[in-house]
């Protein structure tokens, strides 16, 4: 990222803007840590845990449980331990889905399938359950929850396989429904969302932190909602079904559960919540506020405008680039930043890539021949079925696709952004971050 060249001709000042883009990336990923975030939260003295002003006396309770869930489950119950280290031999557990780090022998590890649930999705359901069933209101349950989870921890209805679990979560995700849609299905087909684990637990006192990956203010579609009120219905649940031809799209015996008498998931009010509370750590404000700290150090007038959250990457690229257009009309070194994640509907047969780099491409289009530039790049580290986090274009990334034998419009018809991106040394790399606040899309204009 250093040494680009800063001369006013277009090709550098492109160049210097890409490094000062994946530097921006950076930062905001480094300032946004969960372990960072949670020592700066969470307070732990003469054993009593104290989380936005309220207290926990971990030696007052007979059981102490941790479930944790997620892309960010390791990270966050590693760092969550480590706090309370001097109560930690008293805590039992489940970590279900990413986790890199050691837990004790008490903490087991479930390393659950994204973006497709796999069998240790389903045996941590199962343990998270046994484990909740048992708990009474002698006990405290900390839930930490971050994205993914949806898939990292699955107990569907009605003893359907995982085979057809796979297939109902792949419909989902290749539906192009944004994500608050496609959790009102999962919450209602599952026994470990839409509240349902807070259910399980009580009458436990219950506390749950979230780093969240939906957007901000629906919290309940985070990992499905499973220890919060669901404001979705069933009544919801049909009208998206119907919208997204869902029903020709899931295994049979889905599609008939769908049709049929579906449970109604627990509400506001539910008395299995009367002992809860909950405290959000991170989200993609967080993500956003640190982005722009680092750009404005760099330089750069900041503007932060997520309208597009959840919109197709189609229209959130022609959104985007025409927004950055009309600010550099009226101000010099322009830095558009917006958090969020955009839908994209997959083809049959799809090359390796993700949304990020497909916007990004799109994005290339509609840049090209001038000198801004445009990243996007997901705060997990990982995009779609690649090794990338996402991608960087500038006006330059048309012609040279061109000049490499592989067309930017070649790419995004086959879904090979990944492809083209790696070819052109564009793709922007970080491997899995054990953290997850969205995606993060930052469009400079010189």
């Amino acid at each position: 990222m250093e040494g680009f060249p800063r001369e006013a001709s277009g090709e550098s000042v492109s160049r210097g803007a890409a490094a000062d883009a994946r530097d921006i990336f950076l930062r905001a990923l480094e300032e946004t840590s969960v372990g960072a975030a949670m020592e700066r939260r969470l307070v732990f003295e003469a054993g009593t845990l104290v989380v936005d002003g309220h207290r926990y006396l971990l030696h007052g309770y007979e059981h102490v449980l941790l479930i944790s869930i997620g892309k960010a489950a390791g990270v966050m119950a590693g760092a969550f331990l480590g706090i309370v280290e001097g109560a930690a031999d008293r805590i039992e557990g489940v970590v279900a889905g990413a986790c890199e780090q050691e837990m004790p022998e008490e903490v087991r590890v479930f390393r659950g399938g994204h973006p497709s649930p796999n069998q240790a999705s389903l045996d941590g359901g199962a343990e998270i359950l046994r484990l909740l069933m048992g708990a009474t209101e002698r006990d405290l349950v900390v839930f930490l929850v971050s994205g993914g989870g949806s898939s990292m921890v699955e107990q569907m209805l009605h003893g359907i396989s995982l085979e057809e679990t796979a297939a109902t979560h792949k419909a989902l995700v290749e539906s192009g429904a944004p994500i608050a849609e496609m959790n009102a299905v999962r919450k209602h087909l599952s026994v470990v969302k839409g509240g349902r684990l807070a259910a399980a637990a009580a009458p436990a006192e219950q506390l749950t932190i979230f780093v969240s990956d939906v957007p901000h203010g629906e919290l309940d579609a985070l990992a499905s909602g499973s220890t919060l009120p669901d404001r979705s219905t069933v009544e919801d649940v049909r009208r998206i079904v119907a919208k997204y031809g869902l029903a020709e799209r899931m295994p049979s015996v889905v599609a008939r559960i769908l049709a049929g008498d579906l449970i109604e998931t627990p509400k506001p009010g539910d008395e299995a919540f009367a002992r809860s509370r909950w405290s959000l750590l991170l989200d993609s404000t967080s993500l956003e506020e640190a982005a722009a700290a680092r750009a404005t150090e760099l330089g750069w007038t900041v503007v932060v405008d997520h309208t597009c959250d959840d919109w197709s990457a189609e229209d959130a690229a022609e959104y985007l680039v025409t927004r950055l257009e009309e600010l550099r009309a009226v101000g010099e070194r322009v830095c558009l930043l917006s958090a969020g994640e955009v839908t994209v509907r997959l083809p049959p047969a799809a090359g390796r890539g993700g949304r990020n780099q497909h916007f990004a491409l799109l994005c290339a289009e509609r840049i090209a021949g001038g000198e801004m530039v445009v990243l996007s790049a997901g705060s997990d580290g990982l995009d779609g079925n690649s090794p990338a986090a996402g991608g960087v274009v500038d006006g330059t990334t048309v012609s040279r696709a061109a000049a490499a034998g592989f067309p930017v419009e070649r790419a995004l018809a086959e879904f090979d952004s990944y492809g083209l991106l790696s070819l052109l040394g564009d793709a922007v790399v970080t491997g899995p971050t054990g953290n997850n606040l969205r995606d993060l899309r930052i469009l400079l204009a010189p």
